[in-house]
């Protein structure tokens, strides 16, 4: 069956709309992303007309031939794919309106799945994160080519900066900037805006180790537009080589059952932004870090943790009256209870009251202690908006530790100079 095409056929119009997407300067994944879309459903319409879509035209597809043909792209994709598929043909038709190839929008009466809320997806565990840093810094994940340094960098730079990974892949030698102590990192992000992350002393360390051993492994020279991260034969390091890394890495480590469903390399971004979460970013501060358009997909990152309701819930008065009726355990054993009198003459305990605890001034340092690996820390009450020092604090410690740990003590030098077997 051919029908003749009038006013442009369906693959006429697609390309025309991806050149106008194109034009808008999205980035390679968003226009690979429309293009799939728009090919799948059109070959579930040229299946259902009986017509290939480089014939069938545009203004002759209909409502019910859409349906037909979203029911077919939706049997063996997730209700998420689907939904941006519904997003893609809903654009494409909007645009077909404005262009006047059709009077109306034929979407508008085709249904899209409900999707849940999408929620954060971090890592699993507490000590996850050092453990997979730990295990890459040892040299414990296999490879035909070992390169330790490079796979620390990579994992440590998504894990404490929060870039995606096609942000991470479009990383070049001159993204890193500035004077040490005060690095940053120039991303380009998604519609092609640009955002600077903070780079701890630690991290800056592990890259320079990695750019280090890069240059033994393919010369002195590291031009600024080179890109920052390359494969063991100096290639750029691509999408594929990125999953596989962090898939082994993860695999190597024993912690690969601690990745949620549906993430993998992005897992190390929502690890990073729970974290911030965790100690007290706000959802401006997370939004500007991981440079997210919207602050409502930041504010999902708070809404997991339930910090706030934690804190609201502990300021309620009625927590007094429990804390003055709960059994008392002293150092020395347990202590009377609830219920039974203070024995004569001992000292009754005196009631400890839950309030809110107080804000300290702005600007203050707190010292505070990190439960995964004992590093003792500072911070501020509330640090600036670009700060990501006091939420990265954690992973940064275990970077901290192994450079510390690739320097050999000086008893130890003496030893391998006078080839004397190291001291049990």
């Amino acid at each position: 069956m051919v029908r003749e095409a009038t006013g442009g056929s369906v693959a006429r119009w697609v390309e025309v709309y991806l050149e106008h997407l194109q034009a808008r300067k999205l980035a390679a994944n968003s226009l690979r992303a429309y293009r799939l879309d728009l090919g799948s459903v059109g070959a579930a319409l040229a299946e259902i007309t009986g017509t290939r879509v480089a014939e069938l035209p545009v203004a002759e597809v209909t409502a019910t031939e859409l349906r037909s043909a979203f029911a077919r792209h939706a049997a063996a994709r997730s209700a998420s794919s689907v939904t941006r598929a519904w997003s893609t043909w809903n654009g494409f038709f909007g645009f077909l309106v404005v262009e006047g190839a059709v009077g109306g929008n034929p979407m508008q009466v085709v249904p899209k799945p409900r999707s849940a809320p999408p929620t954060p997806k971090p890592l699993q565990g507490e000590d996850t994160p050092e453990r997979l840093l730990r295990l890459v810094a040892e040299g414990g994940r296999r490879a035909r080519n070992p390169w330790p340094e490079r796979d620390l960098a990579v994992l440590a730079v998504l894990l404490c900066t929060g870039v995606r990974s096609a942000e991470l892949l479009d990383l070049t030698v001159a993204s890193l900037a500035g004077r040490p102590g005060d690095r940053r990192l120039h991303v380009r992000g998604k519609g092609g805006k640009n955002r600077s992350i903070p780079i701890e002393g630690a991290l800056d360390e592990v890259v320079g180790a990695y750019l280090s051993s890069r240059r033994v492994r393919f010369g002195d020279r590291l031009p600024g537009a080179e890109p920052l991260f390359v494969d063991h034969r100096g290639e750029p390091l691509r999408r594929g080589g990125l999953q596989y890394l962090v898939r082994q890495s993860l695999r190597a480590a024993g912690i690969s059952d601690r990745v949620q469903r549906g993430a993998m390399v992005h897992a190390l971004r929502h690890t990073f932004a729970t974290r911030l979460a965790e100690d007290g970013a706000n959802a401006a501060e997370i939004a500007k870090l991981l440079g997210h358009a919207s602050i409502n997909s930041s504010q999902t990152y708070i809404d997991v943790t339930a910090r706030e309701q934690r804190m609201s819930v502990r300021a309620n008065r009625t927590h007094q009256v429990l804390t003055d009726l709960a059994p008392r355990r002293s150092p020395r054993g347990p202590g009377p209870t609830a219920g039974h009198p203070v024995e004569a003459g001992a000292a009754p305990h005196a009631p400890v009251s839950v309030v809110r605890p107080r804000t300290a001034p702005r600007g203050s340092a707190i010292s505070t202690t990190s439960s995964s690996t004992g590093c003792r820390t500072s911070a501020t009450t509330r640090p600036p908006p670009t700060t990501a020092r006091s939420a990265a604090s954690r992973t940064f410690s275990v970077a901290k530790w192994h450079t510390q740990s690739q320097r050999p003590s000086s008893r130890a030098a003496e030893r391998a100079a006078s080839g004397r077997s190291p001291a049990r």
